[in-house]
């Protein structure tokens, strides 16, 4: 009977097994929900600077995507956390992190990171943009919005062309401050595993440049498709201007991360260490599909190509067409980019540190088990910041209504 037991167990831990491992890496520390955190906070960094090429640089054909943008930073910011919170098991320990901080932890330096973002970068630059709306919504608003709206003013309720313009002052200094402030946000979630020397996956110095602009990438092709998925919604003309700028600047930056993350590879290649074995064995065998399918040409190649063609042959392609291209090359690209976190999280984790052997991640849907559970759960946090924005969008950027000077609608007009 114990025999049995036995050889059950030794035919299922060598279905998990390839090679000889090490006991403490037959089972993933890190999950699906880790795999979400980078991605949730490359999203906050991206659309933030979509929306500062607005305000900092002054690019006015992406005005209509400015204020959807820094809802868009804030939706994602505010799920930002969870995805780590509900990893801890014990989510009241997080404040730990305020009241004992420990600079030598790069995640627990997050809540500092996270806190001065939020606080001092992104509702700063929101209240600013908005305050002359929320004392005109304040005025014609009845009920309880009439008292959510004065009490979003602060009391400052004077919006005379003096008061106006020191606002777009201040917000543009706060907007400045962002930029970089939005490439510490995630930069650092790539230094965090860049750092890790001990994995040769993750220890590299380019990873926390790939992280940044991963980020940016996947940020405005999420503004992207949320202006045409919203302009839809609301049965407002596709302002082809914009799409066609957005669009730009999206094959710009994809050009630049996918140099960043080819070099990483070729440096890999060349430099030869003696993990390299197992990474390309790892890259070609059990993540071909995540690594070099989806986020390498599926995420990466064909994007590229579609967005290149728009480039060269803009008067030659229909508007109609052009739209269609940009909607499917921004869903590839989120794919993409959520595929390459993926790659590095749980791919970082399905190699020995003997270097001969792999252990394998069995993704599960199911509540029955523990992965399951929290693949389920991270679905649930991947949707949040969507309805997040959903309520945003209603009470911030509301469709314009005949005769009512306070709305404002897609496109928007910014006095940035």
């Amino acid at each position: 009977m114990v025999s049995q037991f036995e050889n059950a167990a030794t035919e299922a831990l060598s279905q998990r097994v390839e090679g000889y491992i090490y006991p403490n890496e037959l089972s993933l520390l890190w999950g699906d929900l880790i795999v979400l955190y980078p991605y949730i906070t490359g999203l906050v960094a991206g659309a933030f600077i979509l929306a500062s090429l607005v305000r900092v640089f002054n690019v006015k054909a992406l005005e209509p995507t400015y204020r959807l943008a820094l809802l868009t930073s804030l939706a994602f910011l505010l799920a930002a956390p969870l995805p780590l919170l509900f990893h801890l098991g014990h989510p009241e320990r997080s404040l730990q992190v305020m009241i004992t901080p420990h600079l030598s932890s790069p995640m627990a330096i997050f809540g500092f990171v996270y806190a001065w973002y939020l606080m001092a970068v992104l509702l700063l630059e929101l209240w600013f943009d908005y305050r002359k709306d929320f004392v005109l919504w304040s005025r014609s608003s009845t009920g309880l919005k009439r008292w959510f709206y004065g009490l979003l003013t602060l009391g400052v309720l004077d919006i005379s062309e003096e008061s106006l313009k020191f606002d777009d002052r201040v917000g543009r200094v706060v907007t400045i401050i962002g930029i970089p402030s939005a490439f510490i946000l995630h930069g650092y979630v790539g230094f965090i595993f860049g750092s890790v020397k001990a994995n040769p996956w993750w220890g590299n110095v380019l990873m926390p440049i790939i992280f940044i602009f991963s980020a940016i990438v996947s940020g405005i092709a999420l503004c992207l498709f949320l202006f045409m998925v919203i302009s839809q919604a609301r049965r407002l003309p596709m302002d082809m201007q914009c799409l066609d700028a957005t669009a730009k600047f999206l094959f710009y930056t994809l050009i630049v991360a996918a140099a960043i993350e080819s070099l990483d590879w070729v440096h890999r290649l060349y430099e030869a260490e003696e993990s390299i074995h197992i990474i390309k064995t790892l890259a070609t065998g059990k993540l071909f599909v995540s690594i070099i399918v989806i986020q390498g040409f599926l995420g990466s190649c064909v994007p590229l190509v579609l967005l290149g063609l728009t480039q060269i042959f803009k008067k030659d392609i229909a508007a109609r067409a052009r739209e269609w291209i940009y909607f499917l090359s921004s869903i590839l690209i989120l794919i993409g980019v959520l595929a390459m976190r993926w790659n590095v999280v749980i791919g970082g984790q399905l190699f020995s540190k003997s270097l001969r052997g792999f252990t394998t991640y069995k993704m599960e849907i199911a509540m029955a088990s523990e992965e399951g559970f929290f693949m389920s759960f991270a679905l649930v946090l991947l949707i949040l910041p969507f309805c997040i924005l959903w309520v945003f969008l209603k009470l911030f950027l509301p469709v314009k209504k005949p005769g009512v000077e306070a709305e404002q609608s897609l496109p928007i007009e910014t006095s940035a």
